[in-house]
């Protein structure tokens, strides 16, 4: 039993024996319709598939705009009670009902927000799996390194790009879907993906990959897209 926010959750965990027939029933019973895919994880969008389909970043959307603005506000005001009662002169860890009204308020919309990035997920690897692809291929993100550029640590801990990853493998690997991810070191997004030249110049502002090669032309993220649905350098998750 566990209180968050306000609430009371109730989690039941059983265990239960499993047996080789039913994982070779399962692997018997998946038939791919389609063939591989590789998915692209970015700031801009949160998943770019090789075969075009693009899933927005939901922390951009005017939902989630909204209630972020709601948290910066209630925060405030939470502040502001704190540093009344410290000018009064009474103990701010004893905190007063009033505070304690405004705190539960800010615990509600933390898990508001949480629970919208959430449900975002499940949809999204929902969309990726039901087409039966045969195999998913991701990139092996160094999500520490990507945090370390305070213009982007915000946004980059915002998308949960290594929670999505598990999320989709545990997925995958549940109904028989081979999962791959790329080597770190691949340069999915620097490499053409018509010639194979590596592009090593291309800056991360640069949207559009121009091949100065062979004048290849597409989107950045489609293109390392395309590039992790053909790359032999990979692991099996």
């Amino acid at each position: 039993v566990s209180y968050e926010a306000g609430r009371y959750y109730v989690s039941v965990t059983a265990e239960i024996e499993e047996t080789s027939r039913y994982n070779n029933d399962l692997e018997a019973s998946y038939h791919p319709q389609t063939d591989g895919i590789g998915v692209d994880l970015g700031v801009k969008s949160l998943a770019i598939v090789s075969d075009g389909r693009i899933f927005e970043n939901i922390n951009t959307s005017s939902r989630a705009r909204r209630l972020e603005k709601r948290l910066r506000r209630e925060q405030r005001r939470l502040s502001r009670k704190y540093e009344m009662r410290k000018k009064k002169g009474g103990s701010t860890a004893t905190a007063s009902a009033n505070i304690e009204k405004k705190k539960l308020s800010v615990q509600r919309l933390h898990q508001r927000l949480a629970n919208l990035r959430r449900n975002h997920e499940n949809q999204i690897i929902h969309a990726l799996v039901e087409q039966k692809p045969r195999f998913i291929t991701v990139e092996d993100l160094n999500v520490t390194g990507m945090m370390k550029n305070r213009h982007l640590s915000k946004a980059v801990s915002e998308q949960r790009f290594y929670s999505f990853r598990e999320k989709l493998r545990r997925k995958a690997e549940s109904i028989g879907i081979e999962f791959r991810i790329a080597d770190r070191f691949y340069p999915s997004s620097k490499t053409c993906h018509a010639c194979g030249h590596v592009h090593s110049s291309l800056k991360l502002k640069a949207r559009i990959y121009v091949c100065p090669v062979c004048d290849y032309t597409e989107d950045r993220d489609l293109n390392a897209a395309l590039n992790l649905r053909d790359t032999k350098n990979y692991r099996i998750a």
